[in-house]
């Protein structure tokens, strides 16, 4: 039931320089799919990554972090599907390292030269025997052309596959991006919720990758929510494998550099809009605009209070202009200073709320024909200043509910 979600060519999906994707059906939960990705990045690569906010965050989170901060040189990406590792202990932890060492070995590497990452069911013991022996069938299926297969292979209640892919020309040189994401369910990214894994044939310094990441982030994966839950796993990387003569981009105060983070955020906002669009049960694609506020950390927190409630999710998949939901998801959001008889609510071109109260020209049909749509916009303009944000969300339906309820079964 995705919402407008645009058909996604394997053939269109460009291979990234210094990236190989391989797969295997390891068993991991259910039997004839692929739940195992392997993806080999070529020596001198630079990887960063932002993780899941989550306290009971999954041993691999813990893991890629760890190795991360060894900055041993990052060869390789090893995901599941089916299992999430989460709130598995100690047994948890080693079942993850046990999945780096035996990657490792098939590839000649060491341990720490490792990112593992798991998604699934939380609080069931990761069959790791399983998983550790799909791993040589997933090198054995690697190419650099494998991005829609690897898309396929980190899906849980997913209903397609999601990637996205751009080519642009910097100094001469061409640039690949190519990424895929998951995810439909449990999402509020704080970094969390969902899985996103980007390649880049540039060659980017540290620094300005551990700082891109975080910027591209909190534009993109940082600004969804589907249902308001933060998962305990998932992870959003971004691997320059610096396979370009184009010189290593080692400032954010250059033209390569605003170049590589415009289409950094292009594709990545594609990949998060792509889960939103996916979300479990949705049937509404819905963007929240809040602008007009003293800085952008309000504007996103009215923005959450609004795509986070239940009232105004079901309006929305109900088609009902019932819009005082959204006055009243704007006043709990908890800006306690907020002068609402400044604020104006907009349902796409329609004023539906002008200076804190019902516009008297708001006809009752007008927000009717906006509901009804597939893709609407929600702008809030508080009057207080100049700052603004945007996040994107869907409605909340039946299905969601009956997703939920099977999702173990």
């Amino acid at each position: 039931m995705a919402v407008n979600f645009p058909s996604i060519e394997a053939s269109r999906l460009h291979a990234v320089p210094g990236v190989e994707l391989g797969w295997a059906e390891a068993n991991i939960r259910k039997p004839n799919r692929k739940d195992v990705l392997v993806m080999r990045l070529a020596a001198g690569s630079t990887v960063s990554g932002v993780f899941t906010t989550n306290r009971f965050c999954a041993a691999p989170v813990t893991v890629c972090k760890e190795h991360l901060a060894a900055k041993a040189g990052i060869r390789a990406l090893v995901v599941n599907t089916g299992n999430a590792n989460a709130g598995t202990g100690e047994p948890g932890m080693l079942a993850t390292r046990a999945t780096c060492d035996a990657l490792a070995k098939l590839l000649n590497v060491s341990s720490n030269q490792i990112l593992p990452f798991s998604t699934g069911v939380i609080l069931e013991p990761l069959p790791v025997d399983r998983l550790v022996a799909g791993l040589p069938q997933a090198i054995g299926n690697l190419a650099p052309a494998h991005w829609y297969e690897a898309a396929q292979s980190i899906m849980t209640t997913d209903t397609l596959p999601k990637a996205a892919s751009r080519q642009i020309v910097i100094d001469g040189q061409t640039i690949v991006l190519t990424g895929v994401s998951k995810g439909a369910g449990m999402i509020k990214p704080n970094m969390a919720t969902m899985l996103g894994f980007v390649g880049t044939n540039a060659r980017v310094a540290q620094p300005v990758l551990d700082a891109l990441v975080k910027f591209v982030a909190d534009r993109s994966f940082n600004a969804i929510t589907i249902d308001g839950d933060t998962s305990t796993n998932d992870s959003f990387i971004v691997a320059a494998t610096g396979q370009t003569e184009l010189p290593e981009i080692a400032s954010t105060d250059t033209p390569a550099f605003a170049a590589l983070r415009d289409a950094l955020l292009s594709i990545s906002q594609e990949l998060a809009q792509l889960i939103v669009r996916d979300g479990e049960g949705a049937t509404k694609f819905i963007t929240v605009t809040v602008e007009g506020g003293r800085d952008v950390a309000e504007c996103r927190q009215i923005a959450y209070a609004i795509g986070h409630s239940p009232l105004v999710k079901t309006a929305f998949f109900a088609s009902d202009p019932n819009l005082g939901r959204i006055l009243a998801a704007i006043g709990y959001a908890g800006v306690n200073d907020l002068d609402v008889s400044k604020i104006d609510l907009y349902l796409d071109d329609v004023l539906v709320a002008r200076a804190g109260g019902r516009n008297a020209d708001y006809r009752e049909e007008d927000g009717q024909r906006v509901m009804k749509q597939s893709e609407i916009t929600v702008r809030v303009v508080l009057g207080r200043g100049d700052a603004a944000a945007t996040l994107w969300t869907c409605d909340l339906s039946h299905d969601y509910v009956s997703i939920n309820a099977d999702y173990r079964s």
